[in-house]
């Protein structure tokens, strides 16, 4: 029988590749130098080897993101600096990342049918805002877990909109300093509704 690892691996190209719900398992198989049978064997189906080498290729780009921040983060400059050059790289990967971030679109779409993945999804979302908000801004999620949410919704949903812009026209993305000039216009205005009340 086909190693176990060697699948996910061959299950992870293939996603990159053809898509989640272009690939069969005669794909899978064949990237990994397995039968069919291996995957019946290790997964018992070709979905949970799909949705387990999903969730496997999502962590391992978390870490990657999670690594370009803390790198960037321990950069010398001002918070404005640090901001724009760790979203300079996050954008910059969203071309070779380009793949999982289809797939997680395509996925989002059809989450009402596919309801496991959707708890898979929902915690790996709710590690994921945790992480954000410890990487972008030190808070510490055990010392105030609701705000340590908030903050990293607030860049989770940045990171996901910059991804589908990204997809959608990359030409016409915001880039990051277009961010960060944007963050300071909406600071600007908060800061002005603050001194009228």
């Amino acid at each position: 029988m086909g190693n176990r690892e060697d699948l996910l691996a061959g299950a992870k190209r293939c996603l990159m590749e053809k898509g989640y719900s272009g690939t069969t398992a005669r794909d899978i198989a064949a990237a990994a130098g397995t039968s069919l049978a291996a995957i019946g064997y290790h997964f018992r189906t070709t979905k949970a080897l799909l949705d387990a080498a999903l969730i496997e290729a999502m962590e391992e780009w978390g870490k990657e993101i999670e690594q370009t921040l803390a790198a960037d983060a321990s950069l010398d400059g001002a918070p404005a600096q640090r901001f724009e050059a760790t979203w300079t790289r996050i954008i910059e990967s969203f071309d070779r990342l380009r793949p999982l971030w289809a797939i997680q679109f395509e996925l989002i779409a059809q989450m009402d049918r596919l309801p496991e993945l959707r708890e898979a999804f929902a915690t790996a979302n709710r590690q994921a805002k945790l992480g954000l908000a410890a990487i972008f801004e030190h808070l510490d999620p055990a010392a105030d877990e609701r705000r340590a949410m908030a903050v990293g919704a607030f860049y989770q949903a940045l990171l996901g909109g910059m991804a589908a812009q990204w997809l959608v026209d990359p030409e016409q993305a915001p880039s990051a300093r277009d961010l960060l000039d944007a963050l300071r216009t909406i600071g600007a205005g908060l800061g002005a509704e603050g001194q009228t009340e």
